[in-house]
């Protein structure tokens, strides 16, 4: 997440993409949102597709931005690698959440108690 926003608040083309991309979302689409994306995440549909197609482009807008910022490690690599994880959810089009419901439902057995173990750092 820190990623996330370095890429779209530390490059001023970002910053701009990135309000281009929500600037003429209305105050219903706000709500709506608020009170969809709760429920459904990456798969509420929005406007032509969805919540995951939006966070798409948020991504390759923070990947530009941390591109833009050339922040190099010793092999030459920016930061955009840190973005990986948040690119492999919205490819797969589930939000973490929704695979700690499905364990709860399936192979927990309707129990919380394994989250503490299985989700320990």
């Amino acid at each position: 997440m820190p990623a996330l926003w370095v890429g779209l608040t530390y490059s001023q083309s970002a910053l701009d993409a990135a309000w281009d991309l929500v600037k003429d979302f209305t105050l219903e689409e706000h709500n709506y949102l608020r009170t969809e994306v709760p429920k459904t995440a990456l798969k509420t549909p929005f406007r032509t597709g969805t919540v995951g197609d939006l966070a798409g482009r948020v991504l390759e807008i923070a990947r530009a931005g941390l591109h833009d910022r050339a922040r190099l490690d010793g092999a030459g690599t920016d930061e955009a690698g840190f973005l990986d994880p948040l690119d492999e959810i919205q490819r797969s089009g589930n939000a973490p959440a929704e695979d700690l419901l499905a364990r709860y439902a399936g192979a927990w057995g309707g129990s919380v108690d394994p989250v503490y173990e299985e989700e320990a750092y």
